[in-house]
């Protein structure tokens, strides 16, 4: 079998990412001053909305992420919920037992992460055939560039819209919500106000002063609850303040270049690219499991310590990265679901299993034993880099041995040809066993 044949890493396996980046930078910006024009387009509650399409349970209350024990009493939290759960105060991130109390006859249905990937790529050539130039920015959230209706009446435009709309129904049987408008920032905004199933232009200085001026200004990428207290001293609550008072108090408060890009950002002067981003590397490489209920079995949570190191170090591969700087975290059962984090070192750069279980393993498993000894159970495992880089670069003080190299590169051959469990270290299977949110974690 020829490794080079069998190379395409499955980079989003285990990866239950929201989106790829939470900003416009720097980089992200035209250099040009051509006036543009973007879509935004939101699948509305996705993971519910697949399920309820796949089993009929329209109309009925739905919660992503949990399930009923065989007594019947619900464990786990929502990741998300259908819009019949939300009118009922199910929200995301609350507990499945305390939105059983609110709802009892609540659906639960753990996520399929799979199905969705399939579909999302079912969604991008749906797009693909509407424009040339498309962003998936997250796996329910993709960027379109329009500019070529720039020109365009309104009608013309909408009808665009409503074509893109009717052939995902048509293809998929979903909904989704669509903004346009001639920032990147300001389509994302507008696709917002029209959950579910709607649409919104802001073509004009007079709609964005209709709908998106009066909103608060810690909506918009990049301003956080800490950036938006700081503007708020220099009574910049809304879009509206932003653009009545100009870029000095941004540039005041995050420097001369950092602000006038918030500033742009948030009055919809920004030159954003619809990015390219299949290539896309994030700055940090990360796996957390959390148990569906604690464990007193040091073997099963290193067992769990040794797939996340896997998970990890797959996916640095993949991106062609080595780290040498890692961090490690054992979450406890508590109140707080508190726990231990630690960091530790490899002895240099490296993304291969063997060196990273080396340097962590030891301290994870006295961690461990310690809380178990105090009759403190395990509930979760993670793990994630914190110095990555690019790599191949020889190290005075250390090299990978080649024979390891070339094991882990036949073992992702594999892997990547028949399946991401066709061969792995033994201790994986003394894994954790249980429900979780993701089916294919169970």
């Amino acid at each position: 079998m020829d490794p080079e044949k069998y190379s395409d890493y499955d980079l989003e396996q285990d990866v239950h990412r929201i989106t790829l980046y939470s900003t416009v930078a720097k980089e992200h910006q035209h250099v040009s001053m051509k006036r543009r024009l973007y879509l935004h387009l939101d699948m509305n509650c996705f993971y519910a909305q697949v399920e309820q399409r796949a089993y009929n349970l329209y109309g009925l209350p739905l919660a992503m992420g949990g399930w009923r024990k065989p007594n019947g009493i619900a464990r786990g939290i929502v990741a998300t919920a259908s819009y019949e759960a939300r009118a009922l105060g199910i929200k995301t991130a609350m507990s499945a037992f305390e939105a059983s109390q609110i709802c009892p006859y609540l659906v639960f249905m753990q996520i399929d992460y799979d199905k969705y990937k399939g579909i999302s790529r079912q969604l991008r050539e749906i797009m693909d055939h509407f424009s040339p130039d498309v962003e998936k920015y997250s796996m329910d959230e993709y960027f379109m560039d329009i500019t070529f209706l720039r020109k365009k009446g309104r009608g013309e435009i909408l009808s665009f819209v409503k074509r893109l709309k009717k052939a995902i129904y048509e293809h998929l049987g979903l909904v989704c919500s669509v903004g346009v408008a001639t920032s990147k920032t300001w389509s994302k905004l507008a696709s917002d106000l029209r959950k579910p199933d709607g649409e919104l232009l802001i073509m004009s200085s007079d709609d964005a002063a209709q709908y998106l001026y009066p909103l608060p200004v810690d909506e918009v990428w990049g301003i956080g609850r800490r950036r938006y207290e700081h503007l708020k001293k220099y009574g910049i609550l809304t879009i509206a303040d932003a653009v009545k008072q100009g870029k000095v108090p941004f540039q005041k408060l995050f420097g001369e270049m950092q602000g006038q890009l918030f500033w742009e950002t948030v009055t919809g002067r920004d030159r954003a690219k619809v990015l390219q981003n299949d290539d896309h590397v994030p700055d940090e490489v990360s796996y957390m499991h959390t148990f569906s209920d604690w464990t007193d079995d040091p073997d099963a949570v290193k067992g769990e310590i040794v797939k996340a190191v896997r998970k990890v170090c797959y996916r640095m591969r993949g991106y062609r990265r080595k780290a040498r700087r890692w961090g490690c975290h054992i979450r406890f059962q508590e109140a707080h679901w508190e726990g231990r984090s630690f960091a530790f070192n490899t002895p240099g750069f490296t993304n291969l299993d063997d060196y990273v279980l080396q340097s962590c393993l030891d301290e994870a498993m006295y961690i461990v034993k310690s809380a178990l000894k105090k009759g403190i159970k395990i509930r979760g495992v993670g793990m994630h880099t914190i110095e990555m880089q690019q790599t191949e670069q020889l190290e005075i003080f250390f090299q990978e041995k080649e024979q390891v190299r070339h094991l882990y590169r036949a073992t992702d051959c594999l892997n990547n040809c028949y399946g991401p469990d066709t061969v792995c270290k033994a201790a994986v299977h003394e894994s954790v066993k249980g429900n979780t949110h993701f089916v294919n974690r169970s």
